[in-house]
């Protein structure tokens, strides 16, 4: 189990921590004549071999490296203005899957020897810090893509990346509350979010923003606590 978490855990750094939105947006202009494709693919192969930590894994690295990046040639001609999120998430989904796939290929999980709990947690609790921050508000920033194109952000005086880094702290701090058992806490920051917020609302008389930041912040929320509830299960469990 702790080599599929170290597999995703090279997925979500190479797609999101060590992919700049430049390489995406060109991608996306040159599809397979971009050379950050293939850059970004080949990140993909050394990350797994420098969490894996061991040369004889150069075939698995290799296939997920060349399985990675087909599915974002797929992608990227199949994608479209209207279609973006639906992609992203399919490509995710393919991703997350080929890892599996392969990890069952190669290892023959329930039959291989369990390492240390200690080890394991540690690299569910790195993967899950890793996902609550930046891998989870690019997927918001995703999923919301099509609401936030509806507002008029014209007259905004937010302080750049500010949403960005609230969100990240949120997140971190519903983690926590969920791991650590205080429940109470959660319903503490959703007041206070709550109370901050409602002037900036009542001013803005704009439904459209408070629906888009109601559905935000609930899904910030939901992403923090689905995170958290799965690592108490599996550093319980496993």
């Amino acid at each position: 189990m702790i080599i599929l978490i170290k597999l995703i855990l090279a997925h979500f750094i190479g797609d999101f921590l060590l992919q700049p939105k430049s390489w995406v947006d060109e991608k996306e202009k040159k599809k397979i004549r971009s050379p950050k494709l293939y850059l970004h693919a080949l990140i993909h192969g050394g990350l797994l071999l420098l969490l894996l930590w061991d040369w004889n894994y150069w075939l698995l690295a290799l296939l997920l490296t060349f399985i990675h990046g087909l599915i974002d040639v797929l992608k990227l001609y199949l994608q479209n203005e209207k279609n973006k999120t639906t992609w992203f998430l399919i490509d995710q989904g393919l991703h997350i899957v080929s890892i599996i796939a392969l990890w069952i290929v190669f290892f023959h999980p329930g039959i291989t020897a369990m390492i240390s709990s200690i080890s394991q947690n540690f690299w569910i609790y790195v993967t899950a810090l890793i996902f609550i921050t930046t891998v989870s508000g690019i997927i918001m920033q995703t999923l919301l893509y099509q609401w936030s194109k509806v507002l008029d952000d014209a007259n905004s005086r937010s302080l750049k990346n500010a949403g960005k880094y609230i969100g990240m702290l949120e997140r971190l701090f519903v983690f926590l509350f969920v791991v650590s058992g205080n429940w109470q806490g959660i319903g503490f920051m959703l007041a206070a979010k709550s109370i901050f917020r409602f002037g900036d609302l009542k001013q803005s008389k704009d439904r459209k923003l408070t629906e888009y930041i109601l559905i935000g912040t609930l899904l910030s929320f939901g992403i923090a606590v689905v995170t958290g509830l799965l690592v108490l299960y599996l550093t319980q469990n496993i």
